[in-house]
């Protein structure tokens, strides 16, 4: 049953006052409203949405000591490494060239393998705000490159959430696609969506780019139905989302193929970089390489092979996301 969006706005809107939420903060933050007067545990945690703050009490006597934690998946592979997630980490640098800025990898497997064939020693987010801890450092803006809030985002808000009373303040920062606009917020989607477009190919009515994203059994999964929406309200109707491990899947985008007639295919992936998902299961030569499969049903294939992290538009919208809050750590 078709319910008109006017409704499903209004009923939103209704269940935000009823429970006390109101949005507050150019940031991108969100609190309960004044007039909740004694708020529950359970109502505040679920008013943990967008960019958090939190402000340990014991320790305002302590001296600011700031710092910025970048936190990211990581990379086994150098080269792209480089020039992805360590661009997108310098550019965060280059803003703020007087304060700490480290980088953590959540994948445990990934800073194992990178100790053991380079020798870098790369932390976790636990280890990392511990040894922020252990200088002196008393106020920390946490900022991932994350692509969507999903399983990753939330082991990162978990320790965020894990290791908030060590500080006299911590912030934690959206990742890359949060808001869609709505509540006077950013069009997250929208603006990435823009982003990823500055490396499409001039398309006719026989081409289409095929954009692979990671998916996830997170029911963060739907921000992919919404980044086609918003590549369509964009001009880009040639422009398909699919993703390797959720929905919409492979099959999907070849029905859609067929269906429109296309001859000529460029791929490009949705991830921070272009790694083992990029270079093999898309542009592998396996024969069930996504690749492979388009060249069997007789399709030109073109691969664009390149992360997020080398777009320099891209690169900028996480930067404002590590600058929102880094900004949300300075207000008083």
């Amino acid at each position: 049953m078709k319910m008109n969006l006017k409704k499903v706005l209004a009923m939103g809107l209704l269940c935000a006052v009823g429970c006390g939420f109101t949005a507050m903060g150019e940031a991108g933050s969100f609190k309960l409203s004044e007039d909740v007067k004694a708020p529950t545990i359970a109502l505040k945690q679920a008013a943990q949405v967008g960019l958090l703050t939190h402000e340990t009490a014991e320790l305002q006597n302590l001296a600011d000591k700031d710092a910025i934690l970048v936190m990211s998946f990581g990379t086994t592979i150098k080269e792209t490494r480089e020039k992805n997630i360590d661009a997108t980490v310098n550019a965060i640098k280059a803003l703020y060239p007087d304060t700490k800025v480290v980088v953590a990898y959540t994948s445990h497997i990934i800073i194992d393998r990178v100790k053991a064939n380079e020798g870098l020693v790369i932390p976790t987010p636990e280890e990392a705000l511990a040894q922020l801890k252990a200088e002196g450092y008393t106020r920390v803006a946490m900022t991932s490159l994350d692509i969507i809030p999903g399983i990753e985002y939330d082991y990162k808000k978990a320790v965020f959430n894990l290791h908030k009373n060590d500080f006299k303040k911590v912030t934690f920062g959206t990742p890359l696609m949060y808001w869609q606009g709505q509540e006077g917020k950013d069009d997250d989607v929208a603006a990435t969506m823009q982003a990823l477009a500055t490396q499409f190919p001039e398309t006719g009515k026989k081409d289409a780019v095929l954009v692979m994203a990671h998916g996830t059994p997170h029911p963060a999964n739907a921000y992919y139905a919404v980044m086609q929406d918003k590549l369509i309200d964009l001009g880009y109707e040639n422009a398909l989302l699919f993703s390797v491990e959720g929905w919409p899947a492979f099959d999907n985008v070849l029905e859609e193929l067929k269906e429109r007639k296309i001859k000529n295919v460029t791929m490009m992936p949705l991830m921070m970089v272009a790694g083992d998902h990029a270079m093999n299961d898309m542009a592998g030569d396996e024969e069930d390489s996504f690749k492979s499969l388009l060249v069997k049903e007789g399709y030109n294939v073109d691969v664009y092979l390149h992360g997020l992290g080398e777009n320099v538009d891209v690169q900028n919208l996480f930067v404002k996301k590590a600058s929102q809050a880094w900004e949300a750590l300075q207000a008083k």
